[in-house]
């Protein structure tokens, strides 16, 4: 199940991934105000990225700890695609699936090609 979809924006890759708030109902806070995702990469290998929410009433999420690697990790630049997966892996742990993609033309024609560990 789609968590969210979006596309990067500077901020994103630069400091700190805002993520949509409409996400905050797939996301087990368990009363505290940071959590360490389990997530699961395109390569199959598990990455802790922590995401934060303010406090008071707009609890915007935010993806922290973590993501700064995945960024350089697969190279991710502004324009590319995330997509974070509620999906259960019981070998690994992992509570999530994330995959990154980047606009190409093909054929004269949008596409999104998926984006592989480049480190």
């Amino acid at each position: 199940m789609e968590v969210f979809n979006k596309e990067l924006r500077r901020t994103d890759i630069q400091y700190r991934f805002s993520v949509p708030s409409r996400s905050l109902q797939y996301i087990d806070f368990a009363g505290e105000f940071s959590v360490d995702l389990r997530v699961k990469d395109s390569s199959g290998g598990l990455r802790l990225i922590r995401c934060r929410k303010r406090h008071g009433d707009y609890a915007k999420p935010k993806l922290s700890r973590g993501w700064r690697e995945y960024v350089t990790d697969y190279e991710l630049r502004v324009g590319d695609r995330v997509t974070l997966l509620a999906e259960d892996d019981h070998r690994l742990g992992s509570q999530f699936r994330i995959e990154a993609k980047r606009r190409i033309i093909l054929f004269g024609e949008e596409a999104w090609g998926d984006l592989h560990r480049a480190n």
